[in-house]
C-alpha cells in the first residue's frame, strides 16, 4: 500500500513538470512558411521590407522567413540582429551582470517596412523594448511584428501582426521554443509548473 501510494506521488509529481509538445519541425516550418506569405501579401511585396530578428531565436526565425520569402517574391531580404538588454525595464531583475550582445543592423531602417521577429510574445515588454531601441537606430515607415508563439498575458497594449500559434497558457507555465541552429533541433514545449 505504501508503494502504491509513493509511485501515484511520484507520477503526479513527474506529471506537474511534463513537457507537451505543441508543435515539431514539421508544424515550425508550416508556421514559417504561413508568415512569409502573410507578410508578402500584407505589404503588397517586399520592396523596402526588412527583418530585424530579436536575439536569439529571433533571430535563426527572421532568417528563415527572408527564405522562405526569397522563394515566393524571389527577392533577397535584409535580415539584422537586434538585441535590447539595454533598453529592458526589468534590467535590475535580470542579474547584476546582464549579458549584452551585438546588435547588427548593416543596412538603413529609415523609411523602411521593418517586421520584428520574435519567438514568444508574452507580456510584451520585450516588444517595447525593441521599438525603443528602432527608435534609436532610425524611423522606419512602420513597424510589424512576426512571433512562433503568442502565448498571451499582455501587460503592454502590444499585438503581433503575424502569429504562428495562439497557445493559451497559465502564468506558471513556459513556452521553450528549440531551434536546430541553436539547440540542435527544432520543437516548440510548453512546460508545466
Amino acid at each position: 500500500m505504501v508503494r502504491g501510494f509513493f509511485y501515484a506521488l511520484t507520477s503526479m509529481a513527474a506529471e506537474l513538470n511534463e513537457k507537451a509538445k505543441i508543435l515539431d519541425q514539421t508544424g515550425i516550418q508550416r508556421a514559417v512558411t504561413r508568415i512569409a506569405h502573410e507578410i508578402a501579401e500584407r505589404n503588397n511585396g517586399t520592396e523596402g521590407l526588412v527583418l530585424i530578428g530579436l536575439r536569439s531565436r529571433g533571430v535563426d526565425l527572421a532568417r528563415r522567413i527572408a527564405k522562405e520569402l526569397k522563394l515566393i517574391a524571389g527577392a533577397d531580404i535584409p535580415v539584422g540582429t537586434l538585441d535590447v538588454t539595454l533598453y529592458r525595464d526589468d534590467l535590475d531583475k535580470v542579474g547584476p551582470q546582464p549579458v549584452v550582445r551585438t546588435t547588427e543592423i548593416p543596412f538603413s531602417i529609415n523609411e523602411k517596412r521593418v517586421v520584428l521577429v520574435d519567438d514568444v510574445l508574452y507580456t510584451g515588454r520585450t516588444i517595447r523594448a525593441a521599438m525603443d531601441s528602432l527608435i534609436d537606430l532610425g524611423r522606419p515607415r512602420l513597424i510589424q511584428l512576426a512571433v512562433l508563439i503568442d502565448r498571451g498575458h499582455r501587460e503592454l497594449p502590444i499585438r503581433a501582426d503575424y502569429v504562428g500559434k495562439n497557445v493559451p497558457t497559465s502564468r506558471q507555465e513556459q513556452i521553450q521554443v528549440l531551434l536546430t541552429e541553436e539547440d540542435g533541433e527544432d520543437s516548440v514545449v510548453i512546460v508545466k509548473g
